[in-house]
């Protein structure tokens, strides 16, 4: 009789990802089993292009412009869509795919995937699970979560809440050197290994969604958590005033967005502070041009984000997945290269690997999970990214991350290539 193959076995300790839809496991949700035997439906939608309407209902019109808006016009948010839909997947058959394998390693730390939950402050204007809740999530799946220092819960709060879970933690500059000594001191002795500085937001853009609303949440207090609790920070508001920060939040609030957002830019050379203060990897976010890359790599940091702040800080800037190619071939192989702004779908993770990226930064989509069901939102959202990565890679004959490479994408401009979602 003719000899009947075998299916591979799944790697050792590698996830199937992709059964998330379809799987047998009662430990996995199963979407559409759940719907076939008991009428259920996902709570959050997953069509990517959907995703954002949906959130829409769930959040007051501060709230929602807030996550979804960008700088001006939203040029550069367009050009980040566009971007990845200018690459397109050229898929090999044939190939040992049956079962993919996600895992790879960044920093030190062996992962699952290469996804990161990108750092998005003043989470609970979305949801009250906020910062605590998604960071539980992150733990659970095994994705590492990255604290913005924007945040509505404390350094302290977000460690407790992430529990044995990888944390990193992302840095808006503070002008005042003790005060940033303190952050850093704070995050790492939480536990916090990663030091991501965000380079583009010395000072907050030309944002109409929220100058129409003249809505900013930092006025009331809302994302300076990481500021009140801060031992020096609030140890110099009461030299100055002679009260407490509860005393006068709106004072506060001030003082401490006068500290991150000064409007005063930080030079290359005070990166020898954090170098100095931090006992661990650096990491630049907020790079797009090759020059800055290599001044990177000059100043001894350990990684960058190729990012333009999803679009929220200079507008008509170039798509980030335009300058990743360039800039991965030029330091690459010199340090980590990450990437975020604009990413959606498992595939636009896929290209983002393809072109040389080594994990990726998720943002919007799981915040407007969170706005919808919460912290079971924002998890549901992570796997439905996570799904739609691993069949994909199978879909396209890639078996793994070292597999994703610029042999299976190919840039083709196309009169018939619009945006798809925000």
């Amino acid at each position: 009789m003719p000899k009947v193959q075998e299916h591979p076995d799944v790697p050792e300790g590698g996830k199937k990802y992709g059964a998330f839809q379809t799987s047998t496991d009662r430990d996995k949700k199963q979407i559409y089993k759940d719907g076939l035997l008991k009428n259920t439906l996902p709570t959050v939608t997953t069509d990517p292009n959907k995703l954002e309407e949906q959130a829409r209902k769930h959040l007051g019109v501060r709230s929602f412009n807030y996550i979804a808006g960008g700088a001006g016009e939203k040029a550069t948010m367009d050009a980040n869509r566009l971007a990845f839909r200018q690459w397109k997947m050229i898929p090999r058959m044939l190939r040992p795919t049956t079962h993919r394998d996600l895992r790879t390693e960044l920093f030190g730390h062996k992962l699952e995937s290469p996804l990161l939950v990108a750092p998005v402050g003043v989470q609970s204007i979305f949801h009250q699970d906020k910062e605590t809740g998604v960071a539980e999530v992150a733990t659970e799946i095994g994705i590492p979560y990255i604290l913005s220092t924007a945040g509505t819960s404390s350094i302290e709060e977000v460690a407790k809440a992430s529990g044995e879970g990888i944390r990193f933690f992302q840095l808006y500059w503070p002008q005042d050197d003790e005060i940033t000594i303190s952050l850093l001191r704070r995050a790492k002795s939480h536990g916090y290994t990663v030091l991501l500085v965000t380079l583009d937001t010395w000072t907050l853009a030309w944002r109409p969604g929220d100058l129409d609303n003249a809505y900013v949440p930092f006025a009331s207090g809302i994302g300076e958590q990481t500021g009140f609790s801060d031992p020096v920070f609030r140890r110099k508001f009461k030299e100055k005033h002679n009260i407490e920060i509860e005393d006068n939040i709106f004072l506060a609030s001030q003082e401490w967005e006068l500290a991150v957002f000064s409007g005063a830019a930080h030079t290359w050379e005070q990166l020898a502070l954090l170098k100095r203060e931090w006992e661990g990897p650096i990491v630049l976010k907020g790079i797009q041009h090759v020059e800055d890359a290599k001044m990177a790599v000059q100043a001894g940091m350990d990684g960058i984000v190729v990012s333009n702040h999803g679009g929220r800080q200079l507008d008509g800037a170039i798509g980030s997945l335009e300058v990743l190619p360039e800039i991965v071939e030029a330091v690459g192989d010199q340090l980590t290269v990450l990437f975020d702004s604009g990413v959606r779908t498992g595939v636009d993770i896929i290209k983002a690997l393809c072109l040389g990226a080594r994990g990726v930064l998720i943002g919007r989509p799981w915040v407007y999970g969170l706005a919808i069901g919460g912290k079971a939102g924002a998890r549901d959202v992570m796997k439905y990214l996570l799904a739609d990565l691993d069949q994909s890679l199978g879909l396209a004959g890639i078996q793994n991350l070292a597999g994703c490479n610029r042999s299976m994408v190919r840039r083709v401009q196309c009169s018939g290539d619009t945006i798809s979602s925000q």
